[in-house]
């Protein structure tokens, strides 16, 4: 056994009698900064008069956020394999509160683009939550516990809408940035008080050359995709971005592959189960966006248009809300499957009930009722999936590489939700029935958008499938959890995943 794992278990075995308290804090603070993902969005239609800019430059105050979070996520994991997890997680929501201060004073565009760059960049709280819990939680909480973490990116942007709506209703809007502030303040002291750090750390060189390669390579292929309805898909810009990140991905690939301390080991990205398991996760966070981008435009469309409900943003808040306390609410179910089942069946029912819900959606959208049960449905599933996929990751892991394995993990539920974006964008734009002088989305096209949505649930139910086959504590012992032989039971057995 390694000196990492046997380190893991010594925290393990020596973890603080305060396990609830290091759970609820961990929680705490991944609801916060997923509150970045619609701080803004019930004040976009109004960003370019706040800052005096055009509709296509206060765009950049949604889009640098994904960029920088994008840049952040696996940075910040290597980082915190190598230097300390709570350490890195510290960083994070300073980095949180600065920039939602700089985002409080601003009254112009540039300043603005400062602020929501710098909460991008705290994007990796939550797989550093998830990594700070596998070393320091008892084996037998940790399971419910990563699902609860886990499920904390779903909780924050689904509460957080509503939240925000009323304020943004209610009060100056820079009073949004001020609560994310006070709220980032307190997830600081919370976490620097109760949460213990890590005695597994890898320690070594950092990637710098890596680094950059891959955040090149992921600005140049989000940029494409987030503003590719803008400058046209077949644009020169955008097919040279795309280019780019081609180019640049391959280069940085082979770079990894032949240096001695890569920011990402491609040789256990490439494992059956970490392989798989990411590509479900593209699969669950475009699934899970493209919902996200349909139910609000149905609840806020005119009731003229024959299909449209004609509600509030405060409205479609309070009718998403619910999603995100059945998230948390499915946490400890996903955790039970996964010890009795393990962690590959709870991904898989996540994604059949994920695809249920959006062919109830094809059938019930013609009520606020049905909405609010369509998203409860879906979010249901997408608790199961969220809270599998930590289990999957570090049962294939060595715990010292536990941080950068999960923060890439969530960059590939991001890559999956910016492509839901995109996709769902270019349909809705060519599926459009006149309204007055406006052309807006039709019927049809929502449906089109939500029977993708089901088969983006359905192609991570078949990615799942492929993901191997797992044996519980009660079939009797563990099975390795990667494909090789090479001492993955221990590592499944201290991540706290019966498979």
């Amino acid at each position: 056994m390694s000196d990492a794992l046997v380190r893991s278990g010594e925290v393990g075995d020596s973890a603080p009698p305060r396990s609830n308290a290091v759970v609820a804090v961990l929680a705490f603070a991944g609801i916060v900064v997923s509150l970045m993902q619609t701080l803004v969005i019930p004040i976009v239609p109004e960003l370019p008069k706040y800052l005096d800019a055009s509709a296509s430059n206060a765009a950049w105050a949604v889009t640098a956020t994904l960029l920088a979070a994008a840049v952040a996520t696996p940075v910040v994991g290597r980082l915190g394999d190598m230097f300390g997890k709570r350490r890195m997680l510290l960083v994070s929501i300073v980095l949180l509160v600065s920039g939602s201060v700089v985002a409080a004073f601003s009254d112009s565009l540039v300043p603005m683009i400062v602020g929501r760059v710098l909460q991008g960049l705290a994007a990796g709280v939550v797989p550093l939550g998830i990594s700070v819990m596998r070393d320091v939680l008892p084996s037998e909480r940790l399971a419910g516990s990563t699902a609860m973490m886990s499920a904390s990116l779903g909780v924050g942007g689904a509460l957080g809408l509503p939240s925000a709506a009323f304020i943004a209703d209610n009060y100056d809007w820079h009073v949004l940035f001020w609560v994310s502030a006070v709220l980032g303040a307190v997830a600081f002291v919370l976490v620097l008080t109760i949460v213990p750090e890590s005695k597994v750390r890898t320690g070594g060189r950092f990637d710098l050359v890596g680094s950059l390669g891959l955040s090149a390579a992921l600005v140049s292929l989000l940029l494409a995709i987030s503003k590719g309805a803008d400058w046209g898909w077949g644009s020169g810009t955008t097919l040279g971005l795309f280019a780019v990140a081609a180019v640049v991905l391959v280069a940085w690939g082979f770079y990894e592959l032949r240096t001695s301390q890569p920011l990402v080991d491609l040789r256990t990205t490439a494992r059956r189960q970490v392989l798989f398991t990411n590509l479900a996760s593209i699969a669950f966070g475009f699934s899970m966006f493209a919902m996200s981008l349909v139910l609000p435009q149905l609840l806020q469309l005119p009731e003229q248009t024959g299909y449209g409900l004609g509600k509030s943003m405060m409205t479609v808040g309070l009718v998403l809300a619910p999603q995100g306390l059945v998230m948390m609410a499915m946490a400890p179910v996903s955790a039970a499957i996964t010890k009795t089942k393990g962690p590959k069946i709870t991904l898989m029912t996540g994604a059949v009930i994920v695809a249920v819900g959006y062919s109830l959606n094809i059938l019930l959208m013609s009520e606020v009722w049905h909405l609010i049960l369509v998203s409860c449905v879906i979010g249901a599933g997408v608790g199961f999936a969220y809270g599998a996929m930590p289990a999957l990751i570090m049962g294939a892991v060595p715990a010292s590489e536990t941080a950068a394995a999960n923060s890439l993990n969530t960059l590939m539920r991001s890559i999956g939700t910016s492509f839901a974006s995109a996709v769902a964008g270019v349909v809705l734009a060519q599926m459009t029935t006149d309204f007055g002088s406006s052309a807006l989305p039709s019927e049809n096209g929502f449906k089109v958008v939500m029977a993708i949505g089901a088969g983006a649930a359905l192609l991570a139910l078949v990615l799942a499938a492929f993901l191997p086959r797992q044996r519980t504590a009660a079939q009797g012992g563990s099975s390795p959890a990667g494909d090789a032989g090479d001492g993955r039971a221990e590592v499944t057995e201290a991540a706290g995943v019966k498979s």
